[in-house]
């Protein structure tokens, strides 16, 4: 009786191929993993750094990482002649701006970004939205700290440098816009809070709830499946009849 059997005989490019595109795949496993570890850490950072005491802003401030979420005030008095609008801010799915209105600190010639939140998007671009300041003179403004981008390559440029106000921006410039303020600008933004006057609406979160870290877990998850499904398809595409033998009873 004769009992077919089948060996691994795979190819030589085939396995570099194979396992070149393993490693891809488990390295991106991983790598989503790590994002999601990230955003863990962000989150909590955000849950636990408002519960310390708030600090002044001042203009000698050095922007540290741990001050990221840091409840802090500022006196100073609104500049509502210069304000900037944040581009491609959504809430609830409808498109709109973050308002940056400059805040000059008092007693000194420092200024600092207010994030005053969400406003809509008019019906086109050059519709740009109302941004009234009721306060006047030098007040006391509370908020979160937070610290933009570090990178400040964005495309499209052309509004941030327009003349006029407000100017639209894609992402806050620390070598633009104090130029553009004629002042020393605090490398930070101010989120206004909740309680304040004069803001919009204000949803402060460190990540959109959409992109928290179950949907990176949910990536890796993928990857990994992807790297197991490989080897398995690999393993039968390789697999060849070998030699017969003869067994006798």
């Amino acid at each position: 009786m004769r009992a077919g059997r089948r060996a691994l005989r795979p190819g030589l490019w085939p396995s570099l191929i194979v396992a070149a595109l393993l490693m891809l795949l488990i390295g991106l496993g991983f790598w989503q993993l790590d994002r999601a570890e990230q955003k863990r850490v962000l989150l909590e950072e955000y849950e636990n750094r408002p519960l310390q005491a708030a600090i002044r802003l001042d203009a000698d401030l050095e922007p540290r990482p741990e001050l990221r979420y840091r409840q802090a005030w500022v006196r100073g008095s609104y500049d509502p002649a210069r304000q900037f609008l944040l581009d491609n801010r959504v809430h609830q799915g409808r498109a709109g701006y973050h308002v940056l209105t400059p805040l000059r600190l008092a007693h000194s010639d420092a200024v600092v970004l207010v994030n005053r939140g969400w406003v809509p998007q008019g019906r086109t671009r050059a519709d740009l939205p109302p941004l009234p300041v009721e306060s006047e003179g030098v007040i006391t403004v509370e908020g979160m700290i937070d610290f933009p981008p570090a990178d400040p390559f964005s495309l499209g440029e052309g509004e941030a440098r327009a003349p006029g106000w407000p100017k639209v921006l894609q992402q806050i410039d620390f070598e633009l816009q104090p130029r553009q303020l004629d002042a020393h600008l605090l490398p930070l933004v101010l989120l206004l809070g909740p309680d304040q006057p004069d803001g919009f609406v204000r949803r402060w979160a460190p990540i959109p709830e959409q992109f928290g870290p179950a949907r990176h877990v949910g990536y890796a998850v993928q990857w990994f499946a992807l790297a197991l499904a490989l080897v398995i398809l690999f393993y039968w595409a390789v697999r060849r009849p070998a030699d017969d033998e003869t067994d006798r009873e």
